[in-house]
């Protein structure tokens, strides 16, 4: 999806408020740790930034998010958690960008490019934690995998089906997106 006037200016501007909003969305729920890890209010601008603007800008906002608000902030914890969130973010934009610059501009699509994506970057977020274990001396069971990849977070996977396929209709019928 091509936006208006792409011009390499534009595209750092909006890579920057996607990159804001990751910082300032996690705020919000910031005093109740665990309504953060439920609600995920990191994931929902990377993925907008890779459906805006292309899987590269979704990678590389997605891989830096997590990272610089841990070493800015000091949440969330840079070992494991911001190194495994980086990838999982990471993936998250360059699937989201990648997938959605190959289908037509369908609400089905739309939701298709992002259950691609969210289970993607679930996967790699696994992966990368189990990586994470093995380096660290401990275990990283299936049993923490499905609690952290899944059950933890239907809600923030139910708001994220609901709010970013609307975000971006409502983009697109503002020809903000083509």
């Amino acid at each position: 999806m091509k936006t208006k006037n792409a011009s390499p200016a534009r595209n750092v501007v909006l890579a920057a408020l996607f990159l804001a909003l990751a910082f300032v969305l996690p705020m919000v729920t910031g005093h109740l740790p665990q309504v953060g890890n439920m609600l995920c209010p990191m994931h929902f601008p990377i993925l907008l930034c890779g459906f805006v603007l292309g899987g590269p800008w979704g990678l590389a906002v997605g891989f830096a998010a997590p990272l610089l608000r841990s070493v800015l902030f000091g949440m969330p914890p840079m070992f494991p958690i911001a190194i495994s969130m980086a990838f999982e973010l990471a993936a998250y934009g360059a699937v989201s960008g990648w997938l959605y610059r190959r289908v037509k501009h369908t609400l089905p699509m739309t939701y298709a490019t992002l259950a691609a994506a969210m289970v993607a970057g679930r996967l790699v977020w696994g992966a990368v934690r189990f990586v994470l274990a093995g380096l660290s001396g401990s275990s990283f069971p299936f049993s923490a995998f499905l609690s952290g990849a899944l059950f933890t977070a239907v809600p923030g996977i139910i708001a994220q089906l609901v709010l970013i396929p609307l975000i971006i209709t409502a983009l697109q019928k503002a020809k903000v997106l083509e």
